[in-house]
């Protein structure tokens, strides 16, 4: 059964910044893509940040347009980890954030196609 738990939400200033975690079980896939998508209060959810590890342990990333610049990913396959390190945060960067995985090494824009999801956590920026 996989399992993903995601950590290090909390309150901050505009221009602040915060490091989310998300720790995976269960999850044996070598060749796959994890991935951050966040969920503002009235919005549709969507995707922030992939990052895909291939067979030999290549990581490939991408990043959606508004946090590029912004925000870095990163995967720890052997700690089966994945991270998000967010700076200049912003009020619209207001979310909760959830982190994603899949079965293999396939990704897609559209929050529906994702395999497994952890609880969220909650990314508030207010002054």
């Amino acid at each position: 059964q996989v399992q993903l738990v995601e950590s290090g939400g909390d309150s901050v200033q505009p221009g602040g910044s915060l490091r989310l975690s998300c720790a995976a079980s269960g999850y044996t896939y070598i060749s796959r893509c994890m991935g951050w998508l966040r969920q503002a209060p009235g919005q549709e959810r969507e995707w922030v940040a992939v990052v895909c590890s291939g067979q030999i342990g290549q990581l490939t990333t991408v990043y959606a347009d508004s946090v590029k610049g912004r925000f870095t990913a990163s995967q720890d396959v052997a700690r089966n980890t994945l991270s998000l390190q967010m700076n200049n945060l912003k009020p619209e960067d207001t979310a909760l954030y959830y982190c994603a995985a899949n079965r293999g090494h396939y990704w897609s824009r559209n929050v529906r196609e994702w395999d497994y999801w952890g609880q969220g956590t909650q990314v508030t920026v207010s002054s």
